[in-house]
């Protein structure tokens, strides 16, 4: 049903009176069954249109026993990953015949939970996840409640449930050894705080970048602070934090940073700018996630791409197979990275 011009809402027997038909024929005819003709189809979707008519989404859904809407749990869209990634999926949702239902658990373990029971409460078909660190007890309460679903970007434990990731460790090898070509020979690996499994990852393939170089552990930094850059008053003392870091690491000979994320590395040079203590070529900086490739950026940046398009695509596709009835072992799904040169590095510097 929907709202006609006078208020009233427009109800298939509206539909029938106005065109002389049964309401079962229209209900018939809305939905192009293949025994009422193209020519009956058309006159009554015509009035349809004419009358402000829509479907009844509830109806339906009572009919089919499926809402065809399903809930993308991220951490917070003030973080431009987590954005590109719901643009992304509400894309590929609606190209596949669903609805997204956008939810914010502010990497919150209990404000995710929370989320996750009012989703099953609303009946949605199935859940894409992007877990906290943890995220334990709503994996176990989405196997309990029988609700499909699919964690995004990262896993708690490998092999625990369905879920699509990017090769983080590859990735951060890439963008090391970018830095190390460019000609830069004592890397640091910074980040602003852990992040389940892709801050392992990445800081794997920082090492094997390294260790392949035959730069030793003593000419190279991992620096990891606990702050949640999301809140402004953390991000300003991180920042703070950092510069008076990377200002010790320059003293010291380091000329290579590869960030944690685009946001962390924005920050990074957005402080040592306005600090006035650093020259543009004191660092060597390259990063992951690639934002400035979906969104425009004003500082150029070396960064790692994971196509967040074929990331949605899979994560959607997985979980409809999962509503659909495939009880398949857990899979997971592990996207091919590549590295975008913008001379963040050096390497176009004299």
């Amino acid at each position: 049903m929907s709202q006609s011009s006078g208020g009233k809402r427009v109800t298939l027997q509206d539909i029938a009176r106005q065109t002389g038909y049964s309401v079962n024929t229209v209900s018939r005819a809305l939905r192009n069954m293949s025994d009422i003709s193209a020519q009956t189809c058309a006159r009554i979707q015509d009035v349809a249109r004419e009358l402000g008519y829509t479907t009844n989404q509830i109806a339906s859904s009572l009919r089919s026993g499926r809402t065809h809407i399903f809930a993308v749990i991220l951490g917070g869209m003030s973080n431009p990953f987590y954005g590109i990634m719901a643009d992304t999926i509400q894309d590929a949702a609606q190209a596949a015949g669903y609805s997204v239902m956008i939810m914010c658990s502010r990497d919150d373990a209990a404000q995710e939970l929370r989320l996750v029971e009012q989703a099953i409460a609303r009946c949605v078909d199935g859940i894409l996840l992007f877990p906290t660190g943890q995220s334990g007890a709503t994996i176990q309460r989405l196997r309990a409640s029988g609700m499909p679903f699919v964690l995004m970007s990262r896993y708690i434990n490998e092999g625990e449930a369905d879920s699509v990731v990017c090769d983080e460790a590859e990735g951060a090898y890439l963008a090391t050894k970018h830095l190390i070509e460019a000609g830069r020979r004592r890397p640091a690996y910074i980040s602003s705080g852990t992040v389940v499994f892709s801050s392992a990852q990445r800081l794997s393939g920082f090492n094997r970048a390294c260790d392949e170089a035959g730069i030793p552990e003593s000419e190279r930094c991992v620096y990891v602070a606990s702050r949640n850059i999301m809140a402004f008053r953390q991000l300003q003392a991180w920042c703070a934090e950092l510069t008076e870091k990377l200002a010790r690491l320059r003293d010291e000979g380091f000329d290579a940073l590869f960030v944690f994320c685009d946001v962390e590395a924005w920050h990074a040079m957005d402080a040592m700018q306005k600090s006035g203590r650093f020259r543009p070529d004191d660092f060597g900086i390259a990063s992951f996630d690639n934002l400035e490739g979906a969104l425009s950026f004003p500082i150029p940046l070396c960064s790692v791409s994971c196509d967040y398009e074929e990331m949605a695509h899979a994560g959607i596709d997985l979980l409809r197979a999962r509503i659909h009835g495939d009880d398949r072992p857990p899979r997971t799904i592990v996207r091919p990275v590549r590295l975008v040169c913008r001379g963040s590095c050096g390497k176009n510097k004299e």
